[in-house]
């Protein structure tokens, strides 16, 4: 990584039945308790669909169809950025990584404390939730 590059780090808005899953985070601390899309950090020579779907493999013990990117890039301070894709998968999420899972529909979105980096992507997701979308190439 070149000085000034930023880690690159993936999610996935995980949508089934009008629903997206959200993961409630176990650490660090300062994020402990908080809820996310699952993911995590693209590694050397992966693109950003081969990383996710390998992170959720590893977090949730699913195999994902990763869809179309979800907003812009969002900047985890100063040395990361992260993009959220839509997804689908086959089964139900494993609790690995995490201490709990929930499937939001749109009108429950606000019901869980997300991880700040994360606000963006869902005030996006009320209207794709609300139209029942799922993932597009």
């Amino acid at each position: 990584m070149q000085p000034g590059e930023r880690v690159g780090v993936v999610g996935a808005a995980l949508v089934r039945d009008g629903r997206v899953l959200a993961s409630r985070r176990t650490g660090p601390p300062r994020l402990a308790g908080r809820w996310e899309f699952a993911g995590g950090k693209v590694e050397d020579g992966e693109t950003d669909a081969q990383a996710l779907r390998r992170e959720l493999a590893e977090e949730l013990g699913v195999d994902a169809v990763v869809g179309a990117r979800l907003g812009p890039d969002l900047l985890i301070g100063e040395t990361a950025v992260l993009r959220v894709y839509l997804a689908t998968a086959e089964g139900e999420p494993q609790l690995r990584d995490h201490d709990a899972h929930r499937w939001l529909a749109a009108h429950e979105l606000d019901d869980v404390p997300w991880i700040e980096v994360d606000l963006p992507v869902v005030d996006l997701l009320r209207s794709v939730l609300a139209g029942g979308a799922g993932p597009r190439d």
